[in-house]
């Protein structure tokens, strides 16, 4: 991580709340799950030293903003939720993504538009956040004698605080990217990768599921490459060892969840070959046969315009592959509509590659010139108009390869994570299966069980008879 995209903005008085009262810290968390958790670890680091969070931002002595920066849309609505904070509260510290970006004249990007800041930090800054808090908010506890109050509901064990419900959860393995796509700037907010230490991973791990986690989400800017920074190093588990290396991570993590019948996805996997040492993991039940793959494009010249890691016509082959080891296995994807120099040639072999490979799951940008980003200097930036018509067209393809493919469930029974039930789910309910990504993929509608002795209940499994698929989403009858 870059030093100097960390820095102190504006020194004020600390005005510490009565001795009386436990200070309060309001919590702002935006972005993708990877800065979830970074929010996530900075609320155990505060509750931990005494800190309460406040249910409003007025009502707070402080409030922290963790920010996204990675695209223009994504950096208004933070620098928008900093300008709120600002207004309710006025004693406001920002972290995250944004804080690392520079503004005009190489300067804060943040301090120059919110200047009245306390201060402001890049990604992943726990301890810088913490010094800032302590500056102006004095501690409460002393955190060499006080432990973190694991009884407390928000608490998972040495697993922390977390944001989502009790049932499913994200686990970080490692932060930073080794690659250096040419539309990406997270390399400069996030630097390179940095595996996080086996043991500790699946500590965190059996933590989530000893609490009640029915859904462990594995996340970082590269799973695939768990481990290369420390070159697969041994580390160990309860006395055993264990490679830092993703499959060895994964099948570990399949241990642990079996015994609580908990699944187990993996995110943010890039195609490499040794991916498919996971696919048997996935067709003995070990691990969900999903994987949430980015491949961003399909055309070779694309591709390499992107600096991408892999070409579309081997992508095609691993998938093919991927599915006559797992049958069952669902592919989620993201890719970008409009690069620049992009023709309506490569645009229409990308749709192409979307049909013929099948992709269950699938989002698109239109191209966005993010600040920083290499693409921005490429020949043949297309007009605004022409990427948001490829990026609707794209949605519209994606769209029916998706319809096309849940038609196959209609009929089958599925077992289905209850997310949202109310009065047991009398009425019915909403719930996901295998195939489902929470807030990212579609979702199982819950029709009212047949028989009236049939509950449902928000964070347990039920089986569910398929009798309908809607758009991205199917409908079923609880059994």
């Amino acid at each position: 991580m870059r030093d100097n995209s960390r820095m102190s903005v504006e020194s004020v008085p600390a005005a510490p709340p009565a001795a009386t009262r436990v200070p309060t810290i309001g919590f702002v968390s935006l972005g993708c799950p990877k800065a979830l958790t970074d929010s996530e670890l900075i609320l155990t680091r505060l509750r931990g030293e005494g800190y309460e969070t406040s249910k409003s931002l007025e009502g707070a002595d402080l409030v922290v903003v963790n920010t996204c920066g990675f695209i223009d849309e994504a950096v208004q609505e933070s620098l928008d939720a900093i300008g709120e904070a600002l207004q309710a509260n006025g004693r406001v510290v920002v972290t995250g993504c944004l804080g690392a970006k520079t503004g005009e004249g190489g300067g804060n990007l943040v301090a120059q538009v919110h200047p009245k800041v306390l201060a402001v930090t890049g990604p992943h800054a726990t301890q810088e956040v913490m010094d800032v808090v302590h500056r102006h908010l004095p501690r409460p506890h002393d955190p060499f004698v006080d432990l973190v109050p694991a009884a407390r509901a928000e608490f998972r064990g040495i697993a922390g605080i977390k944001l989502t419900p009790r049932h499913y959860a994200y686990l970080k393995i490692s932060e930073g990217c080794n690659h250096r796509c040419t539309f990406c700037i997270i390399p400069s907010m996030r630097g390179d990768l940095v595996s996080r230490p086996v043991g500790d991973v699946l500590a965190e791990a059996r933590a989530l599921f000893e609490s009640g986690v029915k859904e462990l989400l594995v996340v970082s800017q590269d799973t695939s490459a768990y481990g290369v920074d420390v070159k697969f190093r041994t580390g160990f588990f309860d006395g055993r060892p264990v490679k830092t290396r993703m499959f060895e991570l994964v099948d570990e993590l399949g241990r642990l969840a079996e015994p609580f019948g908990a699944w187990l996805r993996l995110h943010y996997v890039y195609p490499y070959p040794h991916v498919d040492d996971v696919l048997p993991l996935m067709a003995a039940g070990r691990v969900l046969p999903y994987l949430d793959v980015p491949f961003q494009h399909a055309h070779p010249d694309v591709l390499r315009r992107m600096k991408r890691p892999a070409s579309g016509e081997r992508n095609l082959e691993r998938i093919a592959r991927w599915r006559e080891a797992c049958p069952e296995i669902v592919v989620r994807s993201t890719f970008i509509a409009g690069f620049p120099g992009e023709t309506e040639a490569e645009f229409e072999a990308l749709l192409d590659f979307v049909r013929e490979a099948g992709i269950d799951r699938a989002g698109c940008f239109a191209y966005s010139p993010v600040q920083g980003a290499a693409a921005n200097e490429l020949p043949g930036m297309l007009p605004a108009e022409v990427r948001e018509e490829r990026r609707a067209r794209f949605m519209q393809v994606a769209e029916e390869v998706s319809v096309q493919r849940l038609q196959r469930r209609v009929g089958a029974t599925m077992q289905v994570l209850v997310d949202h039930a109310p009065a047991l789910g009398r009425r019915g309910g909403v719930g996901r299966s295998y195939a489902d990504a929470p807030e990212i993929d579609g979702t199982v509608r819950l029709l009212p069980p047949e028989k009236a002795s049939k509950t449902l209940k928000a964070g347990e499994f039920t089986r569910a008879r398929i009798v309908a698929a809607e758009g991205h989403d199917l409908v079923g009858v609880p059994v």
